[in-house]
């Protein structure tokens, strides 16, 4: 009885879809040798049957679980960022073209790769992506009841603490000019808030008990100005970093170093942008304002006064 022979080790690129994946192996000179089209049922199994090989995919939704399988099965897979791809893209796009400019990029030898997350990460990166979500969304909740309150000549003060203080008070307040409709929206506001509140702590516990947990976070709370989640965030976002070649470039990818517009050997810097990961960049810059630092029980972490960081030129 004949075998069916292992289908050749060559570098593979996967179009990824919700149902249909295409796939494109590329010879020792590039030119494609194989174009396949599987479903997700069959494409784990099209794999498990082939010799260990250098599978690409595009960053994107489900790129991460995909990378998981192929490498448990004895694949190199590696996650390109889409920006990276989208120059080796030929026109008059196509699933099939899409799959071959992923099987170009992942043999080029400067091309940068995303970290393949564990399953700890992706959990631990859900918890927080949740809570900023829910974080967004108690701020439209108490903006939204700010203005519904400024229609009746209630005005409250800014910042969560100033909206809790201020918005019971017309509530109760059976004298002011507030409606029977309104205050029943606005009760009904402040439930919906308290929701949030309650599941943005329970969440909030969550990260801390992994905080406490985990050898790496535990070492980043020793940082001064970081806390539970500045310290869980990189984690969950980069690993252990060693994707990164040196500190700079770990620093780039945060979005925290200055754009360039080098030319002719002239060096211009431009300002810091809005690339680069903006979550975990926006809790490390929170972390570091002064007045986080000085409430830390070490005098070290404290900031120094002003007269201390104004040079000697310019003291009176």
């Amino acid at each position: 009885m004949r075998t069916k022979p292992k289908p050749h080790a060559a570098p593979c690129g996967i179009d990824i879809g919700k149902k249909v994946f295409h796939v494109v192996a590329l010879d020792a000179e590039g030119l494609p040798i194989q174009r396949r089209r599987f479903s997700r049922e069959t494409l784990l199994r099209f794999f498990a049957d082939a010799e260990p090989a250098l599978v690409g995919m595009e960053a994107c939704a489900g790129s991460q679980c995909l990378a998981r399988k192929l490498v448990g099965i004895g694949h190199d897979a590696r996650i390109i960022p889409a920006k990276f791809v989208k120059p080796c893209v030929k026109p008059r796009k196509t699933d099939t073209i899409d799959a071959e400019a992923v099987a170009e990029a992942v043999t080029r030898p400067m091309m940068r790769f995303v970290q393949i997350r564990s399953e700890a990460q992706v959990d631990l990166k859900a918890l927080h992506r949740i809570r900023d979500r829910l974080i967004r969304n108690r701020t439209g909740l108490m903006n939204q009841a700010r203005a519904l309150c400024i229609e009746y000549g209630l005005a409250m003060r800014t910042g969560a603490g100033g909206f809790h203080a201020d918005i019971r008070r017309p509530l109760a307040d059976e004298e002011n000019d507030l409606s029977d409709a309104m205050r029943g929206l606005l009760t009904d506001l402040l439930a919906d808030l308290a929701h949030i509140e309650k599941r943005v702590t329970e969440l909030t516990k969550e990260i801390e008990a992994i905080a406490h947990s985990d050898e790496a976070v535990r070492r980043l709370l020793t940082i001064p100005g970081i806390g539970a989640l500045g310290a869980t965030a990189p984690v969950a976002a980069a690993g252990d970093g060693r994707q990164f070649r040196k500190a700079r470039d770990m620093a780039a990818w945060l979005g925290l170093v200055p754009a360039q517009h080098s030319s002719g050997g002239k060096q211009t810097l431009l300002g810091i942008g809005i690339r680069g990961n903006g979550y975990v960049r926006r809790l490390i810059i929170h972390g570091a304002r002064p007045r986080h630092l000085r409430r830390s029980p070490d005098p070290a972490a404290r900031p120094a006064s002003p007269h201390h960081l104004v040079p000697n030129t310019l003291r009176g």
